[in-house]
């Protein structure tokens, strides 16, 4: 089974909302909320590609040094394995718009569940909400 390492953040602003970005439609899993980020590319580092895939979605620049390692999650699909790491981060600079057509939401930590997401995110809310 194919391996995909994809890297995941969680933006959080200073009242403590995260994030929330809805895949477009077109897209797999489309509808369902998720952690902002994409494909980690060969020869990126995790960090490197969150760097990149929040240019590019979001509109916004962040530092490695503002991306803090939270937790990961390992699901497996039936065509592939994700491995996707999680990071948090308070500290970037430009207003979060959706550049490729997704909906965002800020979303309170406790509110996470009311959302629908991958089957892959859903381990990560409550060690998201647990580290808030």
């Amino acid at each position: 089974m194919k391996l995909v390492l994809v890297a995941a953040v969680a933006l959080i602003d200073v009242d403590g909302r995260v994030l929330l970005a809805q895949r477009p439609q077109g897209k797999a899993m489309a509808g369902l909320w998720e952690f902002p980020g994409g494909k980690v590319e060969p020869g990126e580092t995790p960090e490197h590609a969150l760097m990149r895939e929040l240019k590019e979605e979001l509109g916004i620049d962040t530092w490695s040094s503002c991306l803090a390692p939270l937790t990961f999650a390992s699901h497996g699909y039936d065509d592939f394995h994700l491995l996707m790491p999680l990071y948090a981060c308070r500290k970037w600079q430009g207003t979060p718009h959706g550049h490729e057509g997704q909906a965002l939401k800020w979303v309170r930590p406790n509110q996470l569940r009311d959302y629908p997401m991958p089957e892959a995110d859903l381990p990560l809310i409550p060690v998201l909400q647990d580290w808030l």
